[in-house]
């Protein structure tokens, strides 16, 4: 894990969720870029656990106040701000983690 550090700042919901999901490692910021026929470009970003596939040394690091760390994708790391938040979307059982962004900030990660 090098590279640059971020802060995450999560709401209260992002807390109760982290704590009702406890995780043995670092979560993942993960970015992926898929092609579509017509030749758009669709970019994801999720959060998830950390896989026996991801090697932490690929990601740049993003830090809670409380500790909690997260691993980020550099593709997503090169176009967030230094200090962003975490907050759930979704209901019942697809509630999930997500990123609490400005407009212009998605915008900014995935589009330019």
């Amino acid at each position: 894990m090098s590279g640059p550090r971020f802060q995450l700042e999560a709401d209260a919901a992002a807390r109760t969720w982290l704590d009702a999901h406890p995780s043995a490692g670092p979560r993942v910021i993960a970015y992926d870029v898929h092609r579509c026929c017509g030749g758009g470009k669709i970019c994801e970003v999720n959060v998830r656990g950390l896989s026996r596939k991801d090697n932490p040394g690929d990601y740049a690091t993003g830090e809670m106040d409380d500790g909690t760390k997260f691993l980020i994708d550099r593709r997503a790391a090169a176009r967030l701000p230094s200090r962003f938040g975490l907050t759930v979307r979704g209901l019942g059982p697809l509630k999930h983690l997500d990123l609490e962004l400005e407009g212009e900030q998605w915008g900014t990660l995935l589009y330019d």
